[in-house]
């Protein structure tokens, strides 16, 4: 149906594609094997890194680094630098893996989109054919028609929104 709507991606992934996408995920875990997983409870309550959050960190460190006598020997400052630039690193990569996130959504979203937009021309087709008594329709129609029926109390209602022809 891509000659009746706008049909802004017509393309799938060869396995061979998906199959090399995995694994470079699977590379990226294996390289980053400390990556770990919060609670929703814990995300909630750690404290975040923030711009003003992260000058003062720094500022901490550089204070710490230039006066170790001023330090108890049960706070120590290089895991306080190894957090920081484990941050400032994960910062960047996250950067690109959200772009890349945003993009793997929004594609799949016009994908998604266009197939249902299509979907629902055709049962509209389908619609006018069984009205016709086009031999075969009225079945394609009530199993489509599946699909907005609600409840067995409430009539099918079925969404119909103009696609662009």
């Amino acid at each position: 149906m891509s000659n009746l709507t706008n049909n802004r991606i017509n393309v799938t992934a060869t396995a061979a594609q998906i199959t090399a996408v995995k694994a470079a995920f699977q590379t990226i875990l294996t390289n980053l094997p400390f990556l770990i997983g919060l609670t929703i409870d814990e995300r909630s309550s750690l404290p975040k890194m923030n711009v003003n959050n992260k000058a003062f960190v720094e500022d901490a460190i550089n204070a710490g680094i230039n006066n170790v006598a001023l330090i108890p020997s049960y706070l120590s400052v290089p895991p306080m630098q190894n957090d920081n630039i484990l941050f400032n690193q994960l910062d960047e990569l996250e950067g690109i893996a959200n772009q890349l996130c945003e993009r793997i959504q929004d594609t799949r979203i016009l994908a998604g989109s266009e197939a249902y937009v299509s979907a629902l021309a055709l049962y509209r087709l389908f619609g006018a054919a069984a009205d016709a008594g086009v031999p075969g329709a009225d079945a394609i129609v009530d199993h489509l028609k599946e699909r907005f029926t609600q409840t067995a109390t409430t009539t099918p209602t079925p969404v119909t929104p103009t696609p662009t022809l």
